[in-house]
């Protein structure tokens, strides 16, 4: 028989009543309820009501069992994160009030294979450690990483449906073989991990029967306490790509003509796409002297800062791979499909990116690429197209502070505004103009550069990442951001490009078909009767006019 439901009853009582008893399962010292913890864990890059009320750290996953059951005893709700660095989409801030489930101190790496090219792993584990240990036991394997943070959690983008650069790139669909820990309490193993003694667990995704992977991801279902997360066998050859396109009439030609290289197979990986806006971001911090302090940065004062540093209004990079002889093939093939397309095309091996960087003066001058003012943003993409992972995105959140970006970033801790809107399309050359133009239009009359890119996450569809990057400590700035979003997610939605991740203050804008949402939500009410975990993540918290209103575009 179901507890009674969260809103029936004395929630503050029923905390005070389960801090003792977590307490005595994980150690004083593992039950955070200090001021200052709990301020710093609420604290995000826009602007949110909810409250982190305890935080508390299981070391391993005997402890979430023991805090999940608490958790339902007491009918309090439970937030799992991993590291919290979920940047733009709410960080370690929960969907509603309540208790942040942190596993960070499950970071083990529980498992390496190199012949079979996977590693398993626990929550805590982030993109720098699983990068450090492999290149302490000299292995051939290659990761994937995002731009976000070399301390974020991998399996913590995973479940967010996070994407990186290489031919891995798709991060839930390179992994399997989860360990979830139910709302119950009770442990589960997914796809063949649930036969016994199998020994496929880590290398076959679905399993036999229903595939129940998809569930935990983008999830209030369960908390996951083990992944396994495939590699990448290191290529003969690499050559990463990139290109500018001096005319914003450019960008539907360059989709239509890499769209056919990426159902062929030419490009294996994800590839990126972005407008000057957003390079210029990754360059410096807003041009307050150009603008005499003005804001939004106008389309006139961007296009003479772009012919200034010679960037592109679309800029693009891409990763090439296999042996020699498929990377020249391959290198001959992006060359034909973008010839009359892009204004400059370069591109860069081992060899050639170390000379560009011991010879950047004279390697400009004589390919007419401006390789002195670009490398500090081509050295990073470079590194992600090779599965390193980097702090230098970071920079980036720091675009409208006026203090200088500090050799720690931490957007969350030094209130830098940002929010990611992430529609996504069809890989058309159409579908993209229309996404980048509604993107321009909203942001520019919002206040905001429409900071964009394209990723061409996979054959048939991208997904675009538009920035809304502001100062926290603007008068004002928080809740036009926020407006700002609102209008630009419904805008998108309704005109057939959903977005394919929502941060904390947006669950509401969810608008799945309702049939679709019953049956979540009747899986919801079978697996977690008491609602403790994660409540209102993943689903629509207003009524269903909400919905409505935003299918039918009414803001």
């Amino acid at each position: 028989m179901p507890l009674a439901p969260l809103g029936s009853i004395n929630r503050e009582a029923g905390i005070e009543a389960a801090l003792r008893v977590w307490k005595a399962a994980l150690g004083e010292a593992h039950v955070l309820c200090e001021p200052l913890a709990l301020a710093a864990a609420s604290a995000t890059t826009f602007e949110t009501s909810q409250r982190v009320l305890t935080i508390l750290r299981p070391a391993d996953r005997g402890e979430v069992q023991e805090c999940v059951r608490i958790a339902n005893r007491f009918r309090v709700p439970l937030y799992p994160i991993s590291t919290g660095r979920n940047w733009g989409y709410g960080s370690r801030v929960p969907a509603n009030d309540g208790v942040l489930l942190d596993l960070g101190r499950l970071d083990r790496i529980l498992h390496y294979d190199e012949r079979l090219a996977y590693v398993t792993v626990e929550p805590g584990v982030t993109q720098r450690q699983l990068h450090e240990f492999l290149l302490a036991r000299g292995s051939k394997l290659w990761m994937d990483a995002t731009g976000a943070s070399p301390d974020c959690s991998i399996i913590g983008n995973t479940l967010e449906r996070g994407f990186g650069h290489t031919p891995m790139g798709d991060h839930a669909g390179s992994a399997c073989n989860m360990e979830v820990v139910l709302p119950t309490g009770e442990v589960i193993e997914t796809g063949f991990g649930s036969f016994a003694s199998s020994r496929v667990g880590a290398v076959g995704r679905a399993g036999a029967g229903p595939s129940i992977d998809g569930l935990f991801v983008q999830s209030n279902l369960g908390v996951v306490t083990r992944m396994s997360v495939w590699l990448m066998p290191a290529p003969e050859h690499f050559e990463a790509f990139f290109f500018v396109a001096r005319r914003t009439d450019q960008l539907g030609g360059i989709v239509e003509a890499l769209r056919p290289l990426r159902l062929d197979g030419t490009l294996r990986s994800v590839m990126h796409i972005g407008n000057d806006y957003k390079v210029l971001a990754g360059l410096q911090q807003f041009p307050w002297e150009e603008t005499g302090g003005r804001t939004p940065l106008d389309r006139e004062t961007m296009g003479r800062i772009r012919g200034r540093l010679g960037i592109g209004f679309w800029n693009g990079s891409g990763g090439l791979y296999g042996s020699r002889a498929q990377v020249r093939e391959a290198r001959r093939r992006v060359r034909r499909a973008l010839r009359g397309k892009v204004d400059r095309l370069q591109f860069v091996d081992d060899r050639m990116f170390q000379l560009l960087r011991r010879f950047a003066g004279p390697a400009g001058w004589i390919t007419g690429w401006d390789i002195k003012r670009t490398l500090a943003v081509l050295k990073p993409v470079y590194g992600l197209l090779r599965g390193v992972p980097t702090t230098a995105p970071m920079a980036s959140a720091y675009w409208r502070k006026r203090t200088p970006v500090p050799a720690q970033p931490d957007p969350d801790r030094d209130r830098c505004g940002l929010l990611w809107c992430s529609p996504v399309l069809p890989l058309t050359g159409p579908d993209a103009v229309r996404v980048t133009s509604i993107a321009e239009q909203i942001l520019l009359e919002h206040g905001f550069e429409p900071q964009t890119s394209l990723s061409l996450a996979t054959d048939r569809s991208a997904i675009g990442v538009i920035t809304i990057g502001y100062d926290r400590d603007t008068p004002g700035d928080d809740a036009r951001a926020l407006a700002c979003y609102r209008r630009l997610t419904a805008d998108l939605t309704s005109s057939g490009y959903p977005p394919y991740r929502l941060n904390v203050a947006s669950m509401d804008l969810l608008a799945r078909d309702g049939a679709v949402e019953a049956a979540l939500r009747a899986l919801r009410n079978a697996l977690d009767p008491n609602g403790v975990i994660a409540p209102g993540r993943y689903q629509p918290t207003g009524p269903l006019a909400q919905t409505e209103r935003l299918r039918s575009g009414v803001a």
